[in-house]
């Protein structure tokens, strides 16, 4: 056998160890010590070779947007909403361009190669959604990029929100989203809920809406989400992002709500390092932090993944497009601690994120696509704990990014003359 390229030597998430065999853009072969040629070997001799991160949740259009007009001086959704509003204006097509060009670079990077962004249709030029596309276009190679239609002032708050999210979905962007607790009643909530999902039916879409990103556990537009994707078909099309009043709601009230997610297939994406950061600002002592029902989403089979949400923003002030970041939050604050549950993390920003972006070409298995990431970690519970580097980068075939792995030097009596901080972590 000749292979274009071979990752040779490392370990699978499975924990067995493997070759891994491509031709083309496409995975070849996966069998412990292929003996084939290649026209570039990549050794993962005892590091975790995974599929590439995913993120499936982000804001493309405001990133690396850090302090324009001004910084978020309160540090609350609200303000930070309210700063989008004013930079808003200030945008021109270069400059969303080139700042989301900027990140993507920085995705690459950390082997972040699928992304699901919001790009708001509150602005009667379109002028984001037409630079996304134009990205999108560009970074097709390395990175996948969905777009979601975000009327982020509200569908009915905002007077030429719906026209302008149907143009941007004319203009082939490929997701529905929403915002109905924007809204300025919760009656106009439910019912942007209601006419979101109609027209991503009509359409054959999937469906993303930003969902009670509020402390108010009176916020249930997610009961309107799981009942219009029964009540329309759009079972496993259907996702709720952040869900973070389902912190403060009532337990009897959410007895009942989750199994009704679970029956509707509706799948969930909180936003760790943003929900704890944004939540909980009007409290004092005991601070809600604002991440939904992880554990107790997972127990009914209801399907989780991780969000970025934001790098650098409005919004938040830090990021670095590292999903193991992420990860690592989103461990802690839902307290995933046993070592199934941290495993799980790591799938959160990988396998199961692609799953709800609908990812098909996504796997390490023979026929699928050939993108995939080296870490310098034994498993993925040691890959969270250290925020693994990423040794190489492989999209479509090609690796894309690379960088050696680096022990740190040290000159103590008596000890060992360098030290990586692997250890070996169970499963």
């Amino acid at each position: 056998m000749t292979f274009d390229l071979l990752v040779r030597g490392g370990i699978l998430p499975d924990g067995t160890r493997a070759d891994i065999g491509i031709t083309g853009e496409t995975i070849a072969a996966i069998a412990p010590n292929l003996s084939a040629e290649a026209g570039r070997i990549v050794d993962a001799t005892d590091c975790l070779v995974a599929s590439p991160f995913v993120d499936p949740h982000f804001h493309m259009d405001a990133t690396l947007s850090y302090g324009i007009p001004r910084v978020n001086a309160s540090g609350t959704l609200l303000e930070g909403i309210a700063l989008w509003g004013e930079l808003k204006p200030l945008l021109t097509h270069e400059a969303v361009k080139e700042r989301a060009l900027a990140y993507c670079d920085w995705a690459v990077s950390m082997g972040l190669l699928a992304i699901r962004t919001h790009v708001d249709t509150c602005d009667d030029r379109l002028l984001a959604v037409e630079a996304l596309l134009e990205v999108k276009k560009e970074i097709a190679p390395y990175i996948d990029l969905q777009l979601v239609a975000f009327p982020q002032d509200g569908l009915y708050r905002d007077p030429t929100a719906r026209q302008n999210t149907i143009r941007a979905l004319d203009m082939g962007v490929d997701v529905v989203g929403g915002i109905p607790h924007f809204e300025r009643t919760m009656a106009d909530g439910t019912r942007s809920v209601t006419d979101l999902c109609e027209i991503a039916a009509e359409r054959g879409l999937l469906v993303d809406m930003h969902c009670d990103e509020t402390d108010d556990p009176l916020s249930r537009h997610i009961e309107q989400l799981a009942y219009e994707t029964q009540r329309l078909g759009l079972q496993g099309r259907v996702n709720g992002s952040h869900l973070t009043s389902m912190h403060s709601m009532d337990n009897y009230y959410v007895s009942k709500l989750l199994p009704l997610m679970a029956e509707a297939q509706v799948s969930a994406i909180p936003n760790p390092l943003i929900n704890i950061m944004l939540q909980g600002r009007h409290d004092t002592f005991p601070k809600r932090r604002g991440m939904t029902r992880v554990k107790e989403m997972l127990a009914l089979g209801i399907r989780v993944g991780f969000g970025q949400d934001c790098c650098l923003d409005p919004w938040y002030s830090l990021g670095t497009a590292d999903m193991l970041d992420v990860a690592f939050m989103g461990l802690h604050v839902a307290q995933m601690s046993h070592p199934a549950e941290m495993a799980k993390c790591f799938d959160m920003v990988t396998t199961e994120s692609a799953a709800i972006m609908h990812l098909d070409y996504y796997g390490l298995a023979v026929g699928k696509r050939a993108s995939l990431v080296v870490l310098d970690a034994g498993n993925k519970t040691e890959a969270v704990r250290l925020r693994a580097e990423r040794l190489a980068v492989v999209a479509r075939g090609k690796v894309v990014a690379e960088r050696p792995r680096r022990d740190t030097t040290l000159a103590l009596p008596g000890r060992p003359g360098s030290v990586n901080r692997r250890h070996r972590t169970p499963e």
